[in-house]
């Protein structure tokens, strides 16, 4: 809790010109993170893309790990309000029937590109950085921590989802995102390894909520 206090903190505090610095160096970050890698990607060449100066840069970051920490904050807080938002058009009647829980399902994952184009890079860049994580241990107690906070944030929205049309998990809530989250995870890597589409590792998805979710 005090993490996400003092994020929010933070950010309320920057002024609108820091706040699109901000975003146009993670923007400019993530594309050349995208094409390039963590490692392979200079300071200078994203202020160059952002169009800024060093001196920008260092005045919103520390260094490229505390850039990729805010890209991560960002993608999360981008995946719970679209979850959040997805939830809200989902009633009870909708989820009564196990397709109509699967239509749910590929709903949500849908509203959180989990199947849009992106979401590649993304997988490339967050293996990447975990790998740097298991090596560094520097870098590994905040990549943890942030993991175990997306994790309780994913639990507290999905609990409130089901709880809200009738529905619960069948295990625990850490234990059930920790699994949705794997699979995710595994299908993702299968895709990329195999130069197929997402369309596997999202059918995995259903099945493991077919398997998770039933009516309370």
């Amino acid at each position: 809790m005090t993490t996400d206090v003092t994020a929010a903190h933070a950010t309320s505090v920057r002024s609108p010109r820091r706040e699109r610095t901000r975003e146009r160096l993670l923007d400019a970050a993530f594309g050349l993170f995208s094409a390039h890698g963590i490692q392979g990607t200079s300071i200078e060449a994203i202020c160059e893309a952002a169009g800024f100066t060093r001196g920008a840069f260092y005045s919103n970051f520390e260094s490229k790990e505390e850039l990729f920490h805010a890209l991560v904050d960002r993608k999360a807080r981008g995946h719970l309000a679209a979850i959040e938002s997805a939830g809200t058009g989902i009633d009870a009647a909708a989820v009564a029937t196990p397709e109509g829980l699967r239509d749910a399902v590929r709903g949500i994952v849908s509203s959180v590109g989990l199947d849009g184009p992106d979401h590649r890079d993304w997988c490339l860049m967050h293996a990447e950085f975990e790998l740097l994580a298991m090596r560094d241990p520097q870098v590994a107690p905040r990549y943890r921590a942030e993991q175990e906070r997306l994790r309780r944030e994913v639990g507290r929205v999905l609990e409130a989802l089901l709880d809200r049309v009738g529905l619960r998990f069948t295990v625990d809530t850490p234990t059930a995102v920790e699994l949705l989250m794997e699979v995710e995870s595994a299908g993702t890597r299968d895709a990329v390894l195999s130069g197929q589409d997402e369309a596997p590792a999202l059918r995995r998805i259903e099945r493991v909520v077919d398997l998770l979710v039933v009516a309370r």
